[in-house]
């Protein structure tokens, strides 16, 4: 019987460091880059965006990216991402009537990571989620098998990360695939914790008696309350920030909840409390960036026999 190894990562803007860094040990540990320990790769938002730079190989077909390399994404390049301009803001009223960031430094930034590879040439097979607004439906993006196939990578990417209030979604003209416009946001919306629906494409994909390992890792768990007195009182304005850090982190957990229940041991999931650095998603602040790779070295240190465990699995 054949075990498929399934990788899945949450989304969570900035706080993709956490899942990067803990990929790191993993390679450092495992001795081979993540793209050949996994036969799946799902990733929704941030979480998209690593899981398709993994795929990526070079001309001799070795992988393109360390984990480490991406890590640096955030370190070096958040700042840029997470950037509002004074007038901007003062535009958007502070982001309540427009969105907060200008997408064309992502946009960049992701024509840079990928150049002009395109979907079907990802490494082990990728599965990328997102909403399509317009269809009221969820779009997933399918090395092997999608419309998109052949979209540049960095569509892709820019499509998973389209989070609702901070970027505005694609434009249906420009993204296109079997002859239809697609207007899409980040996939955190319905899953940000794709773990499930990787589950749900294997058992479709693979042969039915092949067993199933998924090791999903999360972006830290948020722990600053949301005080009733506070919010007994709040109206739309006030609950539009809070509201979607909310379904975030409650669709992640319900499908950790799931998948505990259906895999049970073959179900591992890396995940920390934010208990060091600030859970905003655009918090790309220097201090808040070093207090998530302290976070990230925290969860490490304490899921050292565990890491263990898994990379013996991840190499058998």
């Amino acid at each position: 019987m054949a075990v498929r190894k399934i990788l899945s990562i949450d989304g969570g803007g900035i706080r993709g460091i956490i899942p990067a860094l803990v990929l790191a040990e993993i390679e450092r540990r495992a001795g081979a880059p993540v793209a050949r320990l996994f036969d799946m790769i799902a990733g929704t938002s941030t979480g998209g965006i690593l899981a398709l730079g993994f795929g990526i190989s070079t001309d001799d077909g070795a992988a393109k990216y360390s984990a480490e390399s991406l890590a640096t994404l955030y370190t070096e390049r958040g700042g840029e991402i997470f950037n509002r301009s004074f007038w901007r803001g003062v535009s958007s009223v502070g982001g309540l009537f427009e969105e907060k960031y200008d997408h064309e430094p992502l946009v960049g930034i992701l024509k840079q990571l990928f150049g002009a590879a395109t979907l079907d040439s990802v490494g082990p097979d990728t599965l990328i989620s997102s909403y399509d607004i317009e269809r009221r439906s969820p779009y997933f993006f399918k090395s092997w098998n999608d419309a998109a196939k052949e979209w540049p990578i960095w569509r892709v990417a820019r499509a998973t990360s389209a989070a609702p209030t901070f970027f505005e979604p694609t434009d249906p003209d420009e993204f296109i695939a079997d002859g239809e416009g697609h207007a899409l946001v980040d996939g955190g919306v319905f899953v940000n914790n794709p773990a499930l629906c990787a589950y749900a494409e294997a058992r479709r994909i693979y042969p039915k008696g092949d067993r199933l390992l998924i090791v999903s890792l999360g972006t830290g768990e948020l722990t600053r309350e949301i005080p009733y007195e506070e919010a007994k009182d709040w109206g739309l304005a006030s609950w539009a920030l809070p509201i979607m850090n909310i379904v975030f982190d409650g669709v992640g957990d319900a499908v950790d909840y799931q998948l505990e229940h259906i895999l049970g041991d073959d179900y591992q999931r890396f995940q920390t409390d934010l208990d060091i650095a600030n859970d905003d998603m655009d918090n790309a602040s220097a201090a808040n960036i070093a207090a998530l790779q302290r976070q990230a070295a925290k969860l490490i240190e304490q899921s050292g026999a565990k890491l263990d465990a898994v990379c013996a699995r991840l190499v058998t």
